[in-house]
């Protein structure tokens, strides 16, 4: 895994990771992975044909059949972009996350994203378990309210319903699970750059990225 540089983007639910990986990967032209999806497709799989625990998760996990083409995600051909956003996807892809051979199974999927001149992955454990020697590691969070405040405005500007105190309860929730699960915990790596974005602005952020990213790159502008 050394052929092409990647940023680590880890962070828990609503920290805007995923809108920061992907700004940032505009910026350098660099390949962008959003693992999550991953979890959400498998997730929405198993609701979808009823499927709970046991090997046929795995299967689930291993045989996917999945495509991205830029921002839309097909599931067998059905762009499915928008369901895999829903809160009940969410609250499943974090229990199926935590299955340790769910997540051994779509490992190198993920790896098989690293690619030249680059890649900006955003996740929970990038830069800890699938990236471990990625060249910049960042941990973004912010406060559980602003958090919360993020992902109800996200939902009513795609007019979805959603209530505030209870998006709140379950944030809470999926933090404790991601947090205190056996396997690949969501925790910064050592070596990351610990950003809390609950005052900054998305440029603002961007841009504290891109400058530790020319740090250790040489002075290189994207």
């Amino acid at each position: 895994m050394s052929e092409a540089p990647v940023i680590a983007v880890d962070g828990p639910s609503a920290s805007g990771k995923g809108t920061i990986a992907r700004r940032v990967a505009d910026e350098l032209d660099f390949h962008y992975l959003e693992s999550g999806a991953l979890y959400r497709l498998v997730a929405l799989d198993s609701l979808q044909r009823g499927i709970v625990s046991g090997e046929s998760l795995v299967q689930c996990a291993r045989q996917l059949p999945v495509s991205f083409h830029n921002e839309r995600i097909l599931l067998r051909d059905q762009d499915v972009s928008d369901a895999i956003r829903s809160e009940a996807c969410g609250v499943r892809a974090s229990e199926v996350a935590r299955v340790p051979e769910v997540r051994k199974a779509l490992l190198q999927r993920q790896r098989a994203f690293r690619m030249p001149p680059g890649l900006v992955a955003d996740g929970r454990d990038m830069g800890t378990v699938v990236f471990p020697d990625a060249a910049l590691k960042v941990f973004l969070t912010a406060s559980p309210e602003v958090r919360a405040e993020r992902r109800y405005k996200q939902l009513k500007d795609k007019g979805i319903d959603a209530n505030l105190r209870a998006l709140s309860r379950d944030l809470q929730d999926r933090d404790a699970r991601d947090a205190n699960r056996p396997v690949a915990p969501l925790v910064p790596a050592p070596d990351s750059q610990v950003l809390d974005s609950s005052a900054l602005s998305i440029d603002e952020v961007v841009e504290r990225i891109l400058a530790w990213w020319r740090e250790r790159s040489g002075g290189a502008r994207p």
